[in-house]
């Protein structure tokens, strides 16, 4: 180290020391005791303090909003956890209501049916050219299911037991072609024969053997009649949806919907009556309107 370099770092220590002794002598000194010194040292230390202080307030602020939005976004993140779980539950509260009201719904619809009845829940649906059925299976096993007897929803008849092999169940729906049942139009009491039009695109029943005088008129309300096939007397089968009176003839065209959804059919009754006093449908047409 050459002897320049050595006075040079003497001379910075000593200034690095003796500043900050001149500038802390001058502060605390009373006006009325500085020097020409001391007055000096403020002047100069006055902008530096102020450039000092700035800069601390402004790092502290920016330190103190870090560690705000920090704060912020750790309760945003509590807060969102929390709205999700509560629209969890509310969603499932209302699952739970929605389906404490069907089953309400479903256990007064066994009330007013004067047979035995046993719950299934519809686990499938098969359309083909010839048939429309669903797959049922029993909520209680050891139920004497047999064929030909009634099933029936919250909406209304939904056809007959056609194959039983266990605990699964095929239901021939009101929709099928093979399918039918004696009605009376609920706001006249005018008779007809329900039957299923087959069509695998879509849901639709049409109305036989409808008296050309009996007033019929869209919209009104297909029932069962009590006759026929077991079907418990009242139950809604069908919504007329058109009718065409022809200037000949004795009969009607009547053409109508189904009340139940299938493609929304969840739970359903079967009605334990007695396939024995089921005649076929074939052999109750001679008998409508009878």
């Amino acid at each position: 180290m050459t002897p320049l370099r050595r006075y040079r770092d003497i001379v910075l220590v000593v200034l690095l020391l003796a500043v900050p002794f001149f500038f802390l002598r001058a502060s605390i000194r009373r006006p009325e005791e500085m020097n020409a010194v001391d007055r000096t040292v403020m002047r100069v230390a006055a902008p530096l303090q102020y450039f000092a202080a700035a800069t601390a307030r402004g790092i502290s602020g920016i330190i103190g909003d870090y560690v705000y939005l920090v704060d912020v976004k750790a309760d945003n993140n509590k807060l969102a956890y929390e709205n999700a779980r509560l629209r969890t539950k509310v969603r499932e509260i209302t699952a739970v209501q929605v389906e404490n009201r069907r089953l309400l719904r479903l256990l007064g619809l066994r009330e007013t049916i004067p047979d035995e009845v046993a719950s299934a829940a519809v686990i499938g649906k098969n359309t083909t050219e010839y048939f429309r059925v669903a797959e049922l299976t029993l909520d209680t096993s050891g139920v004497a299911v047999r064929s030909n007897m009634p099933v029936v929803s919250l909406e209304g008849a939904v056809g007959t037991v056609m194959r039983v092999a266990g605990d699964r169940i095929d239901v021939q729906l009101t929709v099928d072609s093979g399918f039918g049942v004696d009605v009376v139009v609920e706001r006249t009491g005018a008779r007809g024969f329900v039957r299923g039009v087959g069509d695998p695109t879509r849901y639709a029943v049409r109305v036989e053997y409808v008296q050309r005088a009996d007033q019929v008129d869209v919209g009104d309300l297909l029932v069962t009649s009590g006759v026929g096939c077991r079907f418990p007397k009242g139950i809604a089968v069908a919504r007329v949806v058109r009718v065409t009176k022809r200037d000949f003839g004795i009969y009607q065209e009547v053409d109508a919907e189904p009340t139940v959804d299938f493609s929304r059919l969840e739970d359903v009754l079967i009605v334990m009556a007695d396939p024995k006093d089921c005649a076929p449908a074939t052999k109750r047409r001679s008998r409508v309107g009878g």
